[in-house]
């Protein structure tokens, strides 16, 4: 058997030259592409190879129980341009008897599969690939149903149409299927059949499950500790709004309850971070201490201790470096903070937000503050990590606009927003 290899560009260009060469009854042994001239696996180009010859026999099982199965030589690939499928180019081995421990006996030649019926097996993988996929969504819209306690399936109608709208806005499959487990048992049938009961009972078992701190009543006046300032930390990763809800807070305390407040940055990392936080402190008329070691936040809260409210603005910190969340764990602990609050932002995704509690766990934030509602995808991410978390919602914040685009958490809103999705949240902000 004589093989001759051709390499081209592209796995069309090699075909190409094998039909060229060695005719439309070529028998396509191998094919692959590999990439030359690269360094550490960067650079270089692709080059497709293909192997070919033209005086293949491809071997049938005998039929006959008394013969021992022989194996065929030949499986190719076929692909053209950037098109690539994976499809069998000489003739496929019947299943026979079990065979004998006798001698094989080969049967009669097979004529192998010629490059000129690539069109058609293209055609074909086509077509089962469109079969295929219209089966997976078959396969997902019959499983994807609400489980009870017992993890028997339960559910349809009205109950359906929101457990699916949940799994549709990203809160996870468990509590999904926890909610729609207690619905089934607590409706009666006549609920389950109303579509609007349905949704209100959803809505509460969502409320139930977003802790919020009890003093949270609108942006409310802060306590007043007798022997200091109200002292509140705001931190969390780079870029969640740390800086723009610390000038919210501090606006709404002063001007809408005319409390005296003191602000402190530690924020010395970041390009013009101070002068953002100056900037927002001259516009409202407060005073502000800049401290980049645990020493100095100590003093500067010292310096500000005649304030009702002291509001400290802290560097944003990757979750994945352990040393500098330490260094930031030492400032928030020379604050005497009552309060810790994490801020995360609505739109990262749901492993970033999980990350980021758990690599914050270490400063023991007792509260969570949600930035960037505006900017969300799915709200039901958020109700998957306040079940993480051991801290209750304070706030959240719906836009750059200071003081206006801040609000207490509100479980009742937040659960619509779950439940209806972004669009529903845009159209009751522009009402």
């Amino acid at each position: 058997m004589k093989l001759k290899t051709y390499r081209a560009q592209s796995m069309g260009d090699a075909l190409a030259a094998v039909k060229r060469e060695l005719g439309k009854d070529a028998v396509i042994l191998h094919t692959r592409v590999y990439r030359v001239g690269a360094w550490f696996g960067m650079g270089g180009r692709e080059v497709a190879e293909v192997t070919a010859s033209v005086d293949v026999k491809v071997i049938r099982r005998s039929r006959d129980p008394e013969t021992m199965p022989a194996r065929t030589a030949v499986n190719g690939a076929a692909a053209k341009g950037a098109y690539a499928a994976s499809a069998p180019l000489a003739a496929s081995v019947p299943m026979g008897a079990p065979a004998s421990p006798g001698a094989a006996a080969p049967g009669p030649t097979a004529k192998p599969i010629s490059v000129g019926w690539e069109s058609e097996s293209r055609l074909t993988l086509e077509r089962e690939l469109a079969a295929i996929k219209r089966m997976v969504s078959e396969v997902l819209r019959s499983n994807v149903r609400p489980m009870d306690a017992t993890g028997a399936v339960v559910g349809a109608g009205a109950l359906r149409k929101h457990y699916m709208r949940l799994l549709q806005h990203e809160v996870s499959r468990e509590i999904a299927d926890a909610l729609a487990g207690a619905l089934q048992s607590e409706l009666s049938a006549e609920a389950l059949a109303d579509d609007e009961a349905v949704r209100e009972a959803v809505l509460a078992k969502l409320e139930s499950l977003v802790p919020v701190a009890a003093e949270c009543d609108g942006i409310g006046e802060p306590p007043r500790p007798a022997d200091r300032p109200f002292t509140v930390v705001l931190t969390g990763p780079t870029g969640v709004g740390k800086t723009t809800t610390i000038a919210k807070l501090a606006a709404a305390y002063k001007l809408r309850h005319g409390r005296r407040v003191g602000l402190v940055t530690a924020d010395t990392y970041r390009i013009a971070a101070v002068e953002q936080l100056r900037t927002y402190a001259h516009i409202i008329g407060l005073p502000l201490r800049v401290a980049a070691t645990a020493a100095e936040v100590s003093k500067s809260c010292a310096a500000l201790r005649e304030c009702d409210v002291i509001l400290m603005d802290t560097a944003g910190r990757s979750p994945r470096d352990g040393a500098r969340l330490e260094a930031l764990r030492e400032l928030i602990g020379a604050a005497r903070a009552h309060e810790t609050h994490l801020v995360l932002s609505s739109a990262a995704s749901e492993r970033a937000l999980l990350e980021a509690t758990e690599r914050f766990a270490g400063l023991r934030p007792n509260r969570v503050i949600f930035s960037k509602l505006d900017e969300a995808v799915n709200f039901g991410v958020l109700v998957n990590v306040l079940q993480r978390l051991d801290a209750t919602l304070s706030f959240m914040t719906t836009g750059q606009e200071v003081p206006d685009d801040i609000e207490a958490g509100s479980p009742a809103r937040l659960a619509r927003l779950v439940l209806d999705g972004p669009a529903a949240a845009r159209v009751a902000q522009e009402a």
